[in-house]
């Protein structure tokens, strides 16, 4: 609506048109006074970006915040007949890709669902719809929303069903290996959980998922069976494990490490993506979790950092504009804040 008004008024120079946000400005408001229920797609954008806002200090407020903007989002779904992420971020240009926002979104809800329980449940319902909405994502996108999912709701206390999908979705694919650690990790013992966990459990799923033919990431899971043995004073078998997993990144060169299940709320990992900063610009972020992962694998965190490219703030580029690597794909399905890494 904004363009055509913004294209009429002859504006000579790119400082000119940027007087034409009023004319944006303008709508919006007049939007929100003529069709207050009414979805419109920029104040659902503005939804999003407060909720990154108070993300830092508010967890809880940033859960609310974007709980309603999900349920714009959904609401957009609906109207606009789709049935896939990639389809939602083709269509409607928000700063933040539903793909990456949609993780982030799981991640507060878990975050704020430690101290509220309503958040917990929230969480599952999110991942539900999600998982019933868009089948057939990416392999990594669904199985991160099937772990999300289960030890959601094995932090309520819904322990039976949280075990029944894990055992579901490792019968389908039992070289899941980042299941069988997400599996084990509800049954260890978290710093400052409230509830009883079962060490014995976890290592007894942890050898399971490490004895199948073909798994992958079992590397990870030597290294948490390491973890494992550590924490019930067992120094000896932790440094078997510990050598093991070495080995088995010996014999994998070039393997991008990928992050062990729950980075931020509750395991030691690590990971790399692109982070958008204030005015448009991204920057290239490592986060690490808690303590117990071997530091070996900085090394492919350089690789992975050093892959996101030049310095993609001083281009500006469009979400939608061909990516400045090169690649030929587009700057948010390649270099862009889509990207995971």
């Amino acid at each position: 609506m904004a363009g055509p008004l913004i294209d009429s008024c002859g504006f000579r120079s790119g400082r000119e048109r940027l007087q034409g946000d009023w004319i944006w400005i303008c709508l919006v408001a007049l939007w929100e006074r003529w069709w207050p229920d009414k979805l419109c797609l920029e104040l659902l954008d503005d939804k999003v970006q407060a909720g990154y806002r108070e993300m830092d200090h508010d967890q809880a407020a940033c859960a609310r915040t974007w709980l309603s903007a999900w349920s714009d989002a959904l609401r957009l779904c609906d109207a606009a007949g789709i049935s896939s992420i990639d389809e939602f971020d083709e269509g409607f240009s928000l700063t933040q890709s539903l793909y990456n926002w949609s993780q982030d979104l799981e991640e507060v809800l878990w975050n704020a669902g430690l101290d509220n329980r309503e958040f917990m449940l929230a969480r599952i319902e999110v991942c539900e719809e999600a998982l019933r909405r868009f089948p057939d994502e990416d392999q990594l996108m669904t199985e991160n929303r099937r772990q999300a999912l289960a030890e959601s709701y094995f932090e309520v206390g819904e322990v039976v069903r949280a075990e029944e999908l894990f055992e579901q979705w490792l019968a389908l694919d039992p070289s899941w290996g980042c299941g069988w650690i997400a599996w084990a990790a509800c049954h260890r013992s978290r710093e400052g959980g409230d509830r009883p966990r079962d060490p014995a459990r976890a290592e007894q799923l942890l050898r399971r998922g490490y004895t199948t033919p073909g798994v992958r990431d079992r590397q990870g899971i030597a290294q948490w069976l390491q973890i494992l043995c550590e924490e019930t004073g067992r120094p000896r078998e932790a440094q078997t494990f510990r050598r093991q997993a070495k080995e088995l990144r010996r014999h994998a060169p070039g393997r991008k490490h990928k992050p062990l299940p729950g980075a931020v709320h509750h395991s030691a990992a690590m990971s790399s993506r692109t982070d958008e900063v204030p005015g448009g610009s991204r920057r290239p972020t490592v986060e690490f979790g808690g303590e117990g992962i071997s530091l070996d694998p900085l090394s492919e965190v350089k690789v992975a950092v050093a892959a996101d490219g030049p310095n993609w703030a001083e281009a500006q580029v469009a979400r939608n504009a061909p990516c400045p690597c090169g690649s030929g794909k587009k700057f948010k399905k390649c270099c862009g804040p889509r990207s995971r890494r």
